[in-house]
């Protein structure tokens, strides 16, 4: 075997198709270090970066408070396998409990995992209270994770016939369609899942009023309400979790991205009277792994010290200004989202180029649609930062869109 160590970017990339097993397009780049809002390539390229590895860089990149947590951990106990407690499990289970509406929390590694859990969670609800409903409710547009059952649960159009068959028991209905959610109904029902904004679908939220309407539902239909914060949680939106901001409470919570500060991390959240699982109908090999804890411990704490969700509130609303400064200029649209989640919509389908040509400037953004483009930055971001994003974006809208 060559051990030779690769000495520049194209043998970089040469080894990266040779090697890596294909799932994407990614562009010709390697990232090789990141600091706050900042990444650099291995060719010493600098990047602001607007995407935060799809909200998952709440604290910006490689922050000290992560290193510092992780090096003090795996001096201490790395992994005592899920069969144990640990001390940064228990901590970090109580700091989630009193900063919420919860009772209970399950530890995962993704936000798939975490969902594919609040998926059985609901499944052995109806086994054992709604004589073995088990079908869900979830909405055209939605994202839930790639295992088979969270991709059954997506709304994706795209993903209807892939890898079929997939795992049957979900529904898709329109968001914020009130009449259509209470039609599918029935007495399979044991769920209905939703993402309080949707965010790769293109950061479109649910509202205020269909909320308050759904929770009155399932509370007379005997159902669970399930919210993915998968993307949206940890002071995402302005708020510590998305659900404050419409004074309903879900009966369980999925967590990932943010948490976690970039280390994998994903968390179940359960009212008191659905902590129904039995020894073995739920676990993982990572479940609440001490390194894990104490990451998610750490990026918790810094939120909340700081008043990151404040931060977000304030900068999102900025964003969003210096957005609609340029909409007239460039016809942009539909200029949305809540806190650090955003996005607009272009006039023609220029998304992918308005990305590439970003990157070539030094700016990292989403295209989630062909004609959207979606920001995502760190919780930490400043209006200086604001500002570099906005004058590169004004400079690429001019030459893609003219």
């Amino acid at each position: 075997m060559n051990k030779k160590s690769l000495s520049n970017t194209q043998e970089l990339l040469a080894e990266a198709k040779r090697s890596i097993l294909f799932t994407t397009v990614r562009p010709e780049v390697v990232m090789e270090k990141g600091e706050g809002l900042y990444l650099w390539d291995t060719d010493g390229k600098k990047y602001l970066d607007f995407v935060g590895g799809w909200a998952v860089t709440s604290l910006g990149h490689s922050p000290a408070v992560i290193a510092k947590a992780l090096t003090r951990q795996s001096e201490v106990l790395v992994n005592a396998s899920p069969s144990f407690f640990n001390i940064p499990m228990i901590e970090y289970a109580r700091l989630l409990v009193d900063h919420t509406c919860f009772d209970r929390v399950f530890f995962a590694s993704s936000g798939a995992e975490a969902n594919e859990g609040a998926i059985k969670l609901a499944r052995k609800y109806g086994s054992l209270y709604r004589d073995g409903a088990f079908e869900i409710i979830t909405t055209v547009n939605s994202f839930h994770g790639r295992t088979l059952a969270t991709m059954s649960a997506t709304g994706k159009k795209k993903w209807e016939n892939l890898f079929e068959p997939k795992v049957p028991g979900f529904t898709h209905v329109p968001l914020n369609d009130f009449a259509a959610l209470k039609a599918a109904v029935n007495d399979r029902t044991c769920a209905v899942m939703l993402e309080p904004i949707q965010g790769e679908g293109g950061v479109f939220e649910v509202a205020s009023d269909y909320i308050r309407q759904l929770r009155k539902l399932c509370d007379e239909q005997g159902i669970l309400l399930i919210f993915d914060e998968v993307q949206t949680g940890l002071a995402r939106t302005g708020k510590l979790f998305a659900y404050e901001h419409y004074g309903v409470e879900p009966d369980v919570m999925t967590l990932a991205k943010g948490i976690g500060g970039g280390f994998p991390l994903a968390a179940l959240l359960v009212k008191e009277r659905f902590n129904i699982f039995e020894a073995g109908d739920q676990g993982g090999t990572y479940s609440g792994q001490p390194l894990a804890m104490a990451v998610g411990l750490a990026v918790m704490q810094e939120v909340l010290a700081k008043k990151l969700a404040d931060n977000a509130a304030m900068q999102g609303e900025y964003i969003q200004k210096k957005l609609h400064e340029l909409a007239a200029r460039f016809q942009l649209t539909n200029i949305r989202g809540k806190g650090l989640l955003i996005a607009f919509d272009l006039p023609t389908e220029q998304g992918a180029a308005v990305v590439a040509a970003c990157l070539r400037q030094g700016l990292l953004v989403n295209s989630p649609q062909p004609a959207m483009i979606r920001l995502m930055p760190a919780l930490i971001v400043t209006t200086a930062e604001i500002d570099a994003m906005t004058q590169i974006l004004a400079n690429v809208l001019q030459e893609v869109l003219g």
